[in-house]
């Protein structure tokens, strides 16, 4: 039984109008989960849907894995931090999911805190690197150990990531159960805003 089987519905207008203006912001590690939960929570919520990766590469006219090749790692998170400031300021309230590397940004973070709810989609190693393993353009674990820099990354980020205002299990279960216990978190979170 998941968390969400064991609580009454959520009620998608007092969450909606309780969130205001604004934005639910996904963080976690690569393969975590962020862009599918996040395309289904938007859609639950009815708010629009964006991936901060698929902003950044319109942003620079070309892929992730070429501005890391092209430009190094240091000028893909400035590019990142300021796509994220500007959608943040500009197109909330909606659902934005963050690159793994976006929550570790100090101004990022600030920014967030200000203008969003975020939750942590955290999941166990194994689960992150059976979904990455999956896709090739991960230029971070162009590596001769990729396995070896997930834990690395890992270690690093998880006390980061734990600064967001809600932590989620991201396991393998269908989407829409991650979503629903979404819901639920972010319900109880605003409820409590509104005890404060």
């Amino acid at each position: 039984m998941t968390m969400a089987e064991t609580i009454e519905p959520v009620d998608r207008i007092a969450l909606r109008a309780a969130l205001g203006a604004r934005a639910v912001v996904l963080v976690g590690m690569m393969g975590s989960g962020k862009s599918a939960t996040g395309k289904r929570l938007g859609a639950r919520l009815g708010l629009p849907f964006v991936d901060a990766d698929t902003e950044i590469e319109t942003a620079a006219g070309m892929t992730i894995p070429e501005i890391f090749a092209q430009r190094g790692e240091s000028e893909f998170r400035d590019g990142e931090r300021r796509v994220i400031a500007r959608i943040l300021t500009t197109r909330a309230p909606l659902v934005l999911a963050t690159g793994g590397g976006a929550f570790m940004n100090a101004e990022t973070r600030a920014r967030i805190a200000e203008l969003g709810v975020s939750i942590w989609l955290k999941a166990e190693f194994d689960v992150l690197m059976r979904r990455v393993r999956k896709r090739s353009n991960r230029p971070l674990l162009q590596t001769a150990d990729p396995e070896a820099t997930m834990r690395r990354m890992l270690a690093e980020r998880e006390p980061v990531y734990a600064l967001a205002d809600i932590t989620l299990i991201s396991r393998d279960d269908p989407h829409e159960v991650v979503v629903e216990d979404a819901l639920a978190a972010l319900d109880r979170r605003l409820r409590q805003e509104g005890k404060e």
